[in-house]
């Protein structure tokens, strides 16, 4: 029995050694996890930097300078809730994932659509916001055709060979103009308002974009655009924010703060100034 418990004994020492240097090893790699977490650079750097597209309303350049928008609204006070400052990072919308991922900002925040594709390459907040797809047409060219709901647009006389829609680059709606018009062309720009112009000129027949956006522009042209299908959407769809892959605290921060700001109602106010049809902040606009 003696010697049965000196083996013993020999045998739980390098065991305990074992784990005590496992739990070391562990503790370690969740020290290194925590201090390379974007969030504890944001706090270390002292500033959050913020991918955002311009889009109306969501981020546009003010008479002064600065940006403004929805989003803005929405970034400014993540940084706030931070402690940091905000350094918003106007970039085009088809090469904002990559500069992510390439480190040019800590996050988008661009009312960006999830879906799976894109959740290959970045990890998506839960929704904040969710967006639609309005339609907006040249009363010159499109004026007397004939339309039945969005949901049987394959039917529409815009589905057409002889049709064309200008479309913003790279964005989603793109998509939905290939699943609702399949026989229709598609001419691309690299801003909304070029391929509003070319409706505008007469060159293209249709244009589809996130709402409020589309609605605008009625207001501004009602004498040569209409909205075909009326206050009628094609798509909602959830937007969120990106964020690169393995960063579970800073992803843990985006979800919970979403949490708190749609239940005490920031979100929703925002919301609602920025996409009132009244537009209070248009004076507030670059070249209005």
């Amino acid at each position: 029995m003696k010697h049965l418990g000196l083996i013993l004994s020999l045998v739980a020492v390098p065991l305990i050694f074992l784990g005590l240097h496992s739990n070391t090893f562990a503790q370690d790699t969740r020290l290194k996890l925590v201090q390379e977490s974007t969030l504890e650079t944001i706090k270390k750097r002292g500033r959050l930097m913020v991918g955002v597209a311009t889009f109306v309303p969501s981020a546009m350049r003010a008479k002064d300078g600065t940006m403004i928008g929805f989003q803005v609204d929405v970034a400014n006070r993540v940084a706030a809730d931070m402690g940091v400052k905000i350094e918003h990072v106007p970039t085009a919308f088809p090469g904002i994932i990559p500069a992510l991922l390439t480190g040019k900002f800590d996050i988008i925040i661009a009312g960006m659509e999830m879906k799976p594709s894109r959740n290959l390459q970045v990890n998506f907040s839960n929704p904040y916001v969710w967006g639609s797809q309005g339609m907006v047409a040249s009363k010159e060219l499109a004026g007397k055709f004939k339309v039945s709901s969005p949901r049987m647009s394959k039917n529409d006389d815009f589905n057409n060979a002889g049709v064309t829609f200008a479309m913003r680059r790279g964005t989603s709606p793109i998509q939905v103009v290939k699943k609702h018009f399949p026989d229709a062309k598609i001419l691309q720009f690299e801003d909304d308002q070029q391929a509003v112009q070319d409706v505008l000129n007469g060159n293209s027949h249709a244009f589809l974009s996130s709402e409020p956006k589309v609605s605008f522009q009625v207001i501004d042209n009602p004498d040569k655009l209409f909205k075909p299908y009326g206050d009628q959407v094609f798509q909602r769809w959830p937007g969120s924010f990106a964020m690169r892959k393995g960063d579970v605290d800073f992803l843990n921060f985006m979800n919970n703060w979403i949490t708190i700001y749609k239940e005490n109602g920031f979100i929703d106010e925002r919301f609602a100034y920025w996409f009132s049809y009244d537009r209070p902040w248009l004076d507030l606009v670059e070249g209005k």
